[in-house]
């Protein structure tokens, strides 16, 4: 029997091809706030012994994760078979330690409350700083998929002579893969952060790459502060305006203006989070890897 794709406002575009993808049948759902700003969910599509497949992207997720545990328990209470989480964008991954005295590992109580309502959790190249893996905190089954290859793709059939360019340390693991993709050299930066919007990138020799084209890789574009330094390093060293690709656009208020002011040649990223700049699709890998799942 085909899965049933539900899903809550704003995530239709990637739904649709998702549920396209999948082979799967459209779910049905009628959600209403009320004045208090309280939910109102009707699931109106049969799902008892059916497999459920829920997306929601967790950008915001404030408000956006109690509607999405009130569903899942909905329909559960419904008869639903099995119900797996996909979720492109997975929040609550960067307070994995205690930092300062007093802070709790939120990424951990997070893990626990998602674990409680879903039988399964697909994301997308989750912020996997200090944990080797999702198992680690999720006791559900759960896969971290990769975007590499549709970004790698897309490099191949828009750039020609492309050099990626990684802004900080812990962007090189996936700048790297996707280099050996296409087959281009890469190069990282060295960044010093001293708040969430006060960031120091120092950039590598790149003056052996003037006839390539720059492109800045990064997993989530927000502040833009990183990429925005880093712009401004490349050009220093006399390379053309860079091209700058973004896994996750969660992009803070006025980040999007600040960074095509900055001299970059064009912003573009996959529809993890649905974003005016969305331009590589990863729908048929999210299909891909939940159908392996």
């Amino acid at each position: 029997m085909k899965p049933l794709v539900f899903f809550l406002p704003g995530q239709e575009d990637l739904a649709a091809k998702l549920t396209t993808h999948l082979d799967g049948e459209p779910g049905n759902v009628v959600t209403h706030s009320f004045p208090d700003g309280e939910t109102y969910l009707r699931v109106a599509s049969a799902c008892r012994g059916r497999e459920v497949v829920l997306l929601q992207s967790l950008d915001h997720p404030n408000k956006k994760i109690l509607p999405l545990l009130l569903l899942g328990e909905t329909l559960r209470d419904l008869g639903a078979n099995r119900i797996r989480l996909v979720c492109p964008y997975l929040s609550y991954m960067r307070q994995d330690k205690q930092f300062q005295p007093g802070e709790g590992v939120t990424s951990r109580y997070f893990a626990k409350l998602v674990s409680t309502y879903f039988d399964g959790l697909l994301t997308m190249n989750p912020h996997l700083h200090r944990y080797h893996s999702l198992s680690e905190i999720y006791s559900i089954p759960s896969e971290a998929a990769d975007a590499g290859p549709d970004l790698a793709k897309w490099i191949k059939s828009f750039i020609k002579n492309p050099v990626l360019i990684g802004p900080d340390g812990e962007s090189e693991q996936w700048v790297a893969n996707i280099a050996g993709k296409i087959q281009a050299p890469y190069r990282v930066a060295k960044k010093e952060r001293w708040g969430d919007r006060e960031v120091r990138v120092s950039m590598p020799d790149l003056t052996a790459f003037r006839d390539h084209h720059p492109v800045l890789i990064d997993d989530i574009i927000s502040t833009g502060h990183t990429l925005i330094q880093a712009v401004a390093a490349i050009q220093e060293q006399g390379l053309e305006a860079p091209i700058c690709l973004g896994i996750h656009a969660l992009f803070a208020p006025g980040a999007e203006e600040n960074l095509k002011r900055s001299g970059v040649q064009r912003v573009v990223t996959t529809n993890t989070i649905a974003h005016s700049t969305n331009g590589i699709d990863i729908s048929e890998t999210l299909a891909r890897s939940l159908r392996n799942f």
